[in-house]
């Protein structure tokens, strides 16, 4: 199953609440010896977030106690039916999700634009009510669409919605993908494509999510594009290339230096680890995914 479809399904199976109904002792057993170990002191520069969708056979309350033990402080791509499981533990989700219609079908179809504008309007209130400020969205594929036309086919339902995010003070972020190897035909694929979004759109609650591992994968100069265009971005996202694995040496990309960059333009919003644990001690690989990341 490829990362697209493996992502699909865990949102939808825990959109739904079918999913993690039971993970068994030894998953029970590992977390707790993963709570046993785990060392909560943690630097500071850099604020932790987990992406849900990756521990998907992970009991959500199992995933909620290791963050904590690790010093990560959201769990995030959770809809409003697992954000009292957050609140239980003293969480934050510096990205919710629960609104529009999924990564392949954005705002850069004028015939969706009804239907999604209705979508994130209910949605953000709701956002705003549990002490979140973020919510991710995405621009849609091209289906034959050229990108300087896409664009300006999203700015018109952004720029309604901005009235709304802007009144719960909601940020909406929209996620850049790579279309070479996870998502093809997925037009929101460049990080300049993103800031002339931006800047159409022309509000400071509309925000891009940098995904290190797509940004690597579709243009490379991940920490020359990311001081260039930091006014843009509200989020991260971490991953190993290739295979968006652990971020460990066994990649190409070396963590330490990309969070020392972002610290230094001031960022102060979060990092979420977004990689597949390949191991089979999945809360160890995340918390040496955090310490990678917890620079000085």
């Amino acid at each position: 199953m490829n990362h697209l479809t493996s992502r699909r399904h865990a949102l939808k199976t825990m959109a739904s609440g079918a999913a993690l109904a039971s993970v068994g002792l030894s998953l029970s057993n590992r977390v707790q010896a993963a709570e046993n170990t785990l060392e909560t002191s943690l630097k500071g520069k850099i604020n932790h977030s987990v992406c849900r969708w990756c521990y998907a056979d992970t009991s959500l309350e199992d995933l909620c106690k290791a963050a904590k033990n690790i010093g990560i402080a959201s769990i995030e791509l959770v809809g409003p039916e697992e954000w009292p499981m957050l609140k239980k533990y003293g969480l934050t989700s510096a990205l919710p999700w629960g609104a529009g219609k999924g990564i392949t079908e954005g705002f850069n179809d004028p015939k969706l634009h009804e239907e999604l504008i209705a979508s994130y309007e209910a949605v953000i209130p709701k956002v705003a009510a549990a002490g979140y400020d973020q919510i991710i969205c995405f621009s849609g594929n091209r289906n034959g669409m050229d990108d300087e036309q896409g664009l300006k086919n999203c700015v018109p339902a952004l720029q309604k919605l901005m009235k709304t995010a802007e009144k719960h003070k909601v940020t909406m972020v929209m996620e850049l993908l790579n279309s070479k190897v996870n998502h093809p035909d997925y037009m929101c694929d460049h990080t300049a494509w993103g800031a002339e979004l931006c800047k159409a759109v022309g509000s400071e609650r509309f925000k891009l999510l940098y995904d290190i591992y797509h940004m690597q994968i579709m243009e490379g100069d991940v920490i020359r594009t990311i001081k260039d265009n930091q006014q843009y971005i509200s989020h991260y996202h971490t991953g190993g290339v290739p295979g968006r694995n652990e971020i460990d040496d066994t990649q190409e990309l070396y963590y330490p230096a990309i969070m020392k960059a972002i610290a230094e333009t001031g960022f102060k919003g979060f990092v979420a680890q977004e990689f597949v644990p390949a191991r089979q001690d999945k809360i160890a690989s995340l918390k040496q995914g955090v310490q990678i990341c917890d620079i000085a």
